[in-house]
């Protein structure tokens, strides 16, 4: 599985936030399957935002959810990230990814390249 993160590199605040993730070699609506999105603001550690399963069942971290809509489009192969509201502190690298759990519990991680945001008038 391969995922590549797509959307606009600056946003000014109180706007809207929003990337794509494209996924290939496989399907977003295969069992198992789990698809996230995570950003590294500078200095920080990998923080998760939320995720979407096969199913289209939808997790948010806390602490974002009031900001934080992710969806998606199966005939696309891709979900998406909307950040409302955004202020400079979301400025960070923004990463798909996605998680396979097999059978026995154990995982298998994919990962985007990471796509810089920048917010700033």
């Amino acid at each position: 599985v391969q995922l590549q993160e797509s959307g606009p590199g600056l946003v000014k605040p109180s706007q809207t936030l929003s990337l794509t993730c494209t996924v290939s070699g496989g399907s977003i609506t295969t069992a198992a399957y789990y698809w996230s999105w995570i950003r590294q603001s500078p200095g920080k550690g990998l923080e998760w935002m939320g995720t979407i399963s096969y199913s289209g069942n939808t997790y948010y971290s806390p602490s974002l959810e009031s900001r934080t809509s992710i969806s998606w489009d199966t005939s696309k192969n891709q979900f998406t990230l909307q950040l409302n509201s955004v202020t400079p502190e979301d400025t960070a690298v923004y990463y798909c990814a996605a998680v396979f759990h097999y059978s026995d519990n154990t995982r298998e991680t994919y990962w985007g390249q990471g796509t810089q945001v920048t917010v700033s008038s």
